[in-house]
């Protein structure tokens, strides 16, 4: 394989990546036609749904109800749960 088409592929692959992970974050924002929010500080240990400035995915939070790790919530009820939208 000669390098010009190694780097072709991969630059098809990135592109390829980049727009599944864009369709998953907008299918998380709207789940079942209901508009939703990040609510930060109320993801319990490991169950928060994207990364932070010390981690780099969902589930990876270490502790309950860090301020920094987010959940996706009903537009209108982080506030009602103890969260905050920043």
């Amino acid at each position: 394989m000669t390098m010009k088409k190694t780097v072709i592929q991969s630059a098809v692959a990135g592109v390829l990546a980049l727009a599944m992970t864009h369709g998953v974050a907008q299918t998380q924002q709207s789940q079942g036609g209901k508009e939703r929010e990040k609510c930060y500080g109320i993801a319990k240990a490991g169950q928060n749904d994207c990364g932070t400035s010390s981690h780099t995915c969902a589930g990876k939070a270490k502790k309950d109800n860090s301020p920094d790790d987010w959940k996706y919530v009903a537009k209108g009820t982080c506030e009602k749960v103890g969260g905050k939208t920043r």
